[in-house]
């Protein structure tokens, strides 16, 4: 080992940093594969991807962080690159190493927050992703000379294939830091001075580390007033000291609000010149251009956006048709023979009924929520999603957002909780408050199941315009009326509670690129592990106390359906029938909506447990089956209709069905003002809307 190698032994935390939009995840997949966890940072929900990978002889933790521009934050998730770089996060130690991870094809924009880490006298290595894409927009990247200038090495690579990972992975070990302070970016003398100074001020008296002083000394020179550190106030005279550096900088006709960042990018504008080579003239237009000028025209962006969700709900329904059969008919063959196992009673009934029966009714939906995390995955990778964000532009400016705001709203129809912790990338507080307050309306993939059972068992399976099926029709219209119901609540907030300008919109469309079938297969599974996590833990759960609640107190005569009746459960949902019956719902559907209040895909164990147990005297069937069949026993009328499953699945669009997301609402907004206020709003909106649907359909059928 040379003297300039780092010990493997000594290297025990690597963190990725790069601008958003770099690969960064992607590489952070394809180095840690399935060896890595998904957590939060303590106190925020800012979203914290933890791995392992091998570094020599030894396994060292891979810690990927948000995407930012600049060490200087604008929004949550990039001041937590600066907390964990400066060891201000309790439990995420100072990274030991840094890999950098750069768009060659944007380089000049990414030199600029590769100078500022360069700065903190950590090792670095630059992995120069997507230099495949470097040839084809006639540019020659000059390595060496890009080392020379950082002193760091560069190394190029291809993160979605795998590409000069085994030469990066074999330079971590030989990275070395750099000593901290301006050795290459040049500052005016005087500006250089007062620096110099106001760091070992801070060092001495603030007690902080040389590289965080050195950084912290840039901002508060810059700053219009002396102002406080972010975590603590200045001492006295240091504060002094700062009023001093002020007053002497301003006499002399320094713009200290941008002297350091004008300094440093004329410094990195030189180093492109030098180390970037034109080896051809760039087309006119690109295919890249050509593909953008229908993708993002006013008109033609949203047929080609439309036309893609219309594809994409119409292949979830055919594609996942036959794996879901193979899950159902698996489950009704275990039901089965534990009915065979185990002798008649309670146990066989909480087993085959109750466990099977209800955890079994909601896993059978697992692979329509891969198909939809399959092409959300495939939009993101490939860049679309900066397009479709882009023409959504107009629509939001209607309602007083900005296209920035659309990217949370999108990610939200995977789940609302990332698409709330998304938000963190809105500067303007008020625009991400109202991005929060309105995301749970967009349908997330917990509502799948429910919107599934229910079409597929009401909504005839006929085709439409001669290759659209009535139920992909009817799951579109689910979740435009989401987006409608988030775009029109955002509207009147911004008009009433949370009022303020249309922010501009500025938003960085990134390169295309074809999808990583590895990172998109990754994320599938993180989703399906957590979605059966989910099934094994909270769905069996509440089916087993539905069981007992179903099963007990018995009867001693009377059918199953007076049996069920007479249990506590079929009591409590008699109790709260009054309040359901104007939407068109009996008391089993109302125990389904109150049960689901912790997840809504409950909903659907909710109604297997129940039918299940009211149905245990006969053959084994589906749950589709059961609900055809069921009618109220006083009237003789269907329990289910298609009239109620649109009302049904009108409430799950409109209603606040998730806890978890009630949480994280709290933890974003630190305090329970505003999760209250989104839980009664959306509740409220769910009533009126489900009732005027039930009102306006019987219209129609009378």
């Amino acid at each position: 080992m040379t003297s300039n190698e780092i010990p493997t032994h000594t290297l025990r935390t690597i963190a990725l940093i790069g601008n958003p939009n770099c690969g960064k995840t992607t590489l952070f997949n394809t180095l840690t594969g399935l060896r890595h966890k998904v957590g939060n940072y303590p106190g925020v929900t800012v979203e914290k991807k933890e791995g392992t990978i091998r570094v020599g002889a030894s396994d060292v933790t891979l810690l990927d962080l948000p995407g930012t521009y600049s060490l200087s934050a604008n929004s949550p998730d990039e001041q937590i690159v600066s907390d964990v770089l400066f060891g201000r996060i309790a439990g995420t130690p100072v990274p030991d190493l840094i890999i950098f991870v750069a768009d060659a094809t944007n380089l000049e924009r990414n030199l600029y927050l590769l100078s500022q880490i360069v700065d903190l006298s950590v090792p670095v290595v630059v992995a120069l992703n997507m230099i495949d894409l470097v040839a084809a927009s006639g540019l020659e990247i000059d390595t060496a000379m890009l080392e020379q200038e950082f002193g760091v090495a560069f190394i190029p690579m291809i993160a979605n294939n795998g590409t000069g990972v085994d030469r990066l992975l074999s330079s971590l070990s030989a990275a070395v830091p750099q000593a901290a302070g301006l050795r290459r970016w040049p500052l005016p003398e005087p500006v250089q001075r007062e620096h110099k100074e106001l760091v070992s001020l801070l060092v001495s008296n603030e007690r902080l580390t040389e590289p965080a002083a050195f950084h912290e000394a840039q901002l508060l020179l810059s700053a219009s007033e002396v102002p406080t550190l972010p975590w603590r106030e200045l001492t006295e005279e240091t504060r002094s000291h700062l009023r001093q550096d002020h007053e002497n900088l301003d006499r002399i006709g320094i713009k200290r609000h941008s002297v350091f960042v004008e300094s440093r990018y004329r410094w990195i504008r030189s180093v492109y010149k030098k180390s970037v080579i034109h080896t051809a003239e760039r087309k006119r237009q690109t295919l890249s251009d050509s593909i953008d000028a229908v993708l993002t025209h006013r008109v033609w962006g949203f047929v080609v956006f439309f036309a893609l969700m219309a594809v994409m709900f119409q292949t979830i329904f055919t594609w996942a048709n036959y794996p879901m059969e193979l899950i159902g008919s698996g489950f009704e063959m275990l039901a089965g023979l534990a009915s065979q196992i185990i002798p008649p009673g309670d146990l066989q009934s909480l087993v085959a009924n109750g466990i099977i029966g209800g955890v079994g009714a909601v896993v059978t939906f697992l692979p329509q929520i891969l198909f939809l995390f399959l092409f959300l995955g495939l939009l993101e990778d490939t860049g679309y999603m900066a397009r479709a964000a882009f023409i959504m532009d107009r629509l939001m400016s209607t309602v007083g957002l900005h296209g920035k705001s659309f990217i949370p709203l999108l990610s939200s129809f995977a789940c609302a909780i990332p698409g709330i912790m998304a938000t963190r990338t809105i500067e303007n507080p008020r625009d991400r408050l109202v991005t929060i307050l309105v995301a749970p309306l967009m349908s997330c993939s917990a509502r799948l199941p429910v919107f599934a059972l229910l079409i597929a068992s009401f909504v005839p399976d006929i085709t439409v315009f001669g290759f659209l099926s009535l139920p992909a029709i009817v799951l579109i219209s689910m979740y435009l009326l989401g987006l409608g119901s988030a775009l029109l609540t955002a509207r009147l907030l911004k008009s009433t509670l949370l009022k303020g300008p249309t922010p501009p919109f500025i938003m960085e469309l990134p390169t295309y690129r074809m999808p990583s079938l590895r990172n998109t297969i990754i994320h599938m599974w993180e989703r399906s592990v957590l979605f059966l996590k989910n099934a094994g833990t909270i769905i069996l759960g509440v089916s087993i106390i539905l069981w007992f609640l179903a099963t007990y107190p018995k009867m001693e005569s009377g059918s199953p359906s007076e049996r069920l009746a007479h249990s506590y459960v079929g009591q409590a949902g008699q109790f709260i029938e009054p309040v359901l019956r104007p939407l068109g719902f009996d008391w089993k559907i109302g125990i389904g909506i109150i049960s689901s209040v912790l997840q809504r895909e409950v909903f659907v164990g909710t109604l297997g447990t129940i039918y299940n147990i009211e149905n245990a005297d006969e053959e084994n069937s589906t749950l589709r089956e059961q609900m055809l069949r069921d009618v109220n026993p006083a009237t003789g009328a269907p329990t289910f209709t298609l009239l109620t499953a649109i009302c049904i699945m009108v409430y799950y669009v409109l209603a606040m069905q998730c806890l978890s997301t009630v949480a994280v609402v709290r933890r974003e907004t630190n305090g329970w003002k505003w999760p209250a206020f989104q839980f009664i709003y959306m509740t409220l909106l769910a009533y009126a809307g489900t009732f005027l649907t039930y009102r306006i359909g019987t219209w129609i059928i009378s």
